[in-house]
């Protein structure tokens, strides 16, 4: 019991350091992985307890006939059976606080995403925002184009598996809201979080250079790791941090699109490659 009690403590340390810890925690543990552990664990005890008891020890202690050989005195009786017998209904209630406890840690959850993600931002903050994104994909575009945050997961998304979409050749894109939370973070609160921020500009490019009109998915996150550069330095990041970001996400490439193809980029984009924009420079993304 005392090992069941402490991993509940443990698991709600847990969320508790998700919640307030590093950025890089939340992003890389989904919260519904958590609970769905938690859930695993209060079920696995509730079932446990349901089944039946196993057969009692034998006792070891004095027997009756030893007491009443060499007398009470000193002896200390132990009802064992009284011992082993559960309380009843105990099991019940015990698994009721452990989904009590899940629920009440899920409302936290949610009380704090609604106070810290993108719908927080006021009207004008995220209207705001949308304005300098679109800003930065026109000029990369080379052309007036408008970036939009989806706020109803009607264009992408948990359901559509992106993190933005554009017609190509046209001139509206959409990315997740959790994306352009990233990037309101960089451009208006000088904050940048690490493989999310890289990850975020390099949604925002990779839609812009569809709106520019290239196709090939692999060849658009391939132009957009690259321009990711100068773009991230526009929204306020260091030369240096920015081309560190842009690399990471092409190391990770590889790893992120494995059951998706045709995100992987070709192996002409590389430094000197077909696909290198500025071979020149001697650097890249």
């Amino acid at each position: 019991m005392r090992g069941l009690t402490l991993l509940r403590v443990a698991l709600v340390a847990f969320v508790i350091v998700w919640l307030f810890g590093p950025y890089a925690l939340r992003s890389a543990v989904p919260a519904w992985l958590v609970f769905l552990i938690a859930l695993g664990l209060e079920l696995n005890f509730f079932l446990g307890a349901l089944r039946p008891a196993p057969a009692p020890a034998p006792d070891r202690g004095p027997q009756p006939i030893d007491r009443e050989r060499y007398g009470g005195v000193g002896w200390v009786v132990i009802d064992r059976e009284a011992e082993a017998e559960a309380e009843p209904g105990l099991p019940v209630r015990q698994f009721l606080v452990g989904l009590g406890v899940i629920a009440a840690l899920i409302l936290l959850v949610w009380v704090v995403e609604r106070g810290t993600g993108w719908d927080a931002l006021d009207a004008d903050a995220q209207a705001k925002a949308e304005v300098r994104f679109s800003d930065e994909a026109s000029r990369l575009a080379g052309k007036p184009v408008g970036i939009r945050c989806d706020d109803s997961g009607s264009y992408v998304g948990a359901v559509q598996h992106a993190d933005g979409v554009a017609l190509v050749g046209g001139d509206l894109a959409y990315l997740t809201p959790d994306r352009c939370l990233d990037l309101y973070r960089l451009a208006f609160k000088d904050e940048e979080r690490g493989s999310q921020t890289g990850r975020a500009i390099a949604v925002l490019a990779h839609e812009t250079w569809h709106l520019r009109g290239v196709a090939d998915e692999g060849t658009t996150e391939c132009y957009a790791l690259q321009s990711g550069v100068e773009l991230g330095e526009r929204l306020g990041l260091s030369e240096g941090t920015a081309h560190r970001l842009m690399l990471q996400q092409l190391t990770e490439n590889a790893l992120r699109r494995r059951g998706n193809l045709e995100y992987l980029v070709p192996p002409e984009c590389r430094n000197g490659g077909r696909l290198d924009q500025n071979p020149e420079s001697g650097e890249f993304p």
